[in-house]
């Protein structure tokens, strides 16, 4: 077991979009604390649940479950260390 909990922040999920797909528009929102008590939640009022809002060219001519899965792609490290929930926004 590790030493230290690894939490995902909205920095870090941002970072990682950034990097993955040079978005044109980027959100990422943690709205953890508003889903305390919920399964999932860490108790720690912060994440584990994350909305982005996210405009890219590599999302031109994909149909929305491949824009989706692009983002999936780019997070799987934030969702394996405990992201409980992404609520994704594809921006025109």
């Amino acid at each position: 077991m590790p030493d230290q909990l690894f939490v995902p922040t909205a920095g870090a999920l941002q970072a990682a979009l950034d990097t993955a797909l040079s978005p044109s528009r980027l959100e990422v929102i943690d709205e953890s604390a508003a889903h305390a008590g919920h399964s999932g939640a860490n108790g720690l009022g912060y994440g584990t649940h994350f909305r982005v809002r996210i405009a890219a060219p590599a999302f031109t001519g994909k149909s929305r479950v491949a824009q989706h899965r692009l983002v999936y792609d780019a997070l799987r490290n934030f969702t394996d260390a405990g992201l409980h929930a992404l609520a994704i926004e594809i921006l025109t």
